[in-house]
């Protein structure tokens, strides 16, 4: 098999794939601009009790490291080597239900944070972080999918979307690569879809994936915009801009409807919240976040998304590739809200 074709992970051999001793990693020097990103030369790290090494070949860029990067993470300490989740195959193992040139994903855990992330050639996992995946998807587009579409998914369930729902769903920041994600699985769930973008160009990459209203966000309120498409307000309302939006959210959704906080394009924390003041009685504000569906809780989650990235019925919403080499300009791409879906570095 190829080594650019995914191995079924109950066929490879208990043994160590790697001779490397030395590998090349993005490290986040300190806080700051693109620019504080390093390419360097590391150690492979050893493996040790309870993890395992995994050759990555895949890491999607999200915009918590962006905001870690920034300064905006106090727990983190630099230098660190960033990534929130990665995909690749087992090259060391600790465990026997993760044998060596098995297919993984990993997310969060706290993965380029508290330890060295997806920005490497080889990244040192906690064996319960791995989610064995059986696929033959090009890794850039696998790499596309974990954090994204299992945030996507926990998102929608947190807001009570399933199979067959009926109603009307308002994404903002509808041209994240979540909120593509999310889009693509709610279009095929019988909800009438509403989302938002700064841009006009990027209005046809939005009716491509199923929205069938696109509501172009100038940074005030949509309550003209929304009104105008549904007048008693959607059902539930998707807000990936996050801490800046989340109050104008809760009163664009119906009485009674459900707004849910899963992204933070505009930050984490909302200032002077008062609940009793600015949650409509009857409306529900809830949130999601990905690390819920880490390791064995999101492998049945990840491996049904790539089925259906397989089957065609969703889309890898795979904006642009960039080498580790261009880690600078990947960040730089990222800051400027210039993508359209996901982002993917290769080492």
């Amino acid at each position: 098999m190829r080594d650019d074709l995914h191995s079924d992970t109950t066929a490879a051999p208990m043994r160590c794939e790697t001779t490397s001793t030395t590998m090349r990693a993005a490290v986040c020097v300190r806080a700051g601009d693109p620019e504080v990103l390093e390419i360097r030369e590391l150690p492979v790290p050893a493996i040790r009790e309870g993890w395992s090494l995994v050759r990555v070949k895949g890491a999607g860029l999200n915009r918590s490291e962006l905001r870690t990067r920034q300064g905006h993470s106090p727990n983190v300490r630099f230098p660190r080597v960033l990534g929130i989740e990665c995909v690749g195959i087992v090259a060391a193992s600790t465990d026997p239900m993760l044998p060596v040139g098995a297919t993984v994903a990993a997310v969060m855990g706290e993965m380029g944070r508290e330890f060295d992330g997806g920005y490497a050639q080889y990244a040192l996992l906690p064996n319960s972080l791995l989610m064995p995946v059986t696929t033959r998807l090009p890794w850039e587009v696998l790499a596309a999918l974990p954090e994204t579409y299992l945030t996507a998914q926990g998102s929608l369930d947190a807001l009570g979307i399933v199979a067959d729902s009926q109603g009307r769903l308002l994404i903002r920041g509808g041209t994240s690569s979540v909120g593509m994600a999310a889009a693509s699985i709610a279009s095929g769930r019988g909800i009438e879809i509403a989302a938002t973008t700064r841009r006009h160009d990027k209005i046809d990459a939005l009716t491509a994936i199923g929205v069938d209203h696109v509501l172009v966000d100038d940074g005030g309120s949509l309550a003209a915009g929304v009104q105008a498409v549904w007048p008693e307000g959607p059902d539930y309302v998707l807000d990936l801009v996050g801490a800046r939006t989340a109050v104008d959210s809760l009163r664009l959704v119906r009485r009674g409807g459900t707004v849910c906080v899963a992204g933070s394009l505009s930050g984490w924390l909302i200032s002077d919240f008062e609940p009793i003041a600015m949650i409509p009685s009857g409306t529900k504000l809830t949130a999601f976040h990905s690390d819920n569906l880490k390791g064995s809780a999101g492998a049945a989650v990840l491996q049904r998304v790539v089925d259906e990235v397989e089957a065609g019925v969703y889309r890898p919403n795979l904006d642009r590739v960039f080498g580790l080499d261009d880690i600078v300009a990947a960040h730089r791409y990222m800051e400027d809200n210039r993508a359209t879906g996901k982002i993917v570095v290769v080492p």
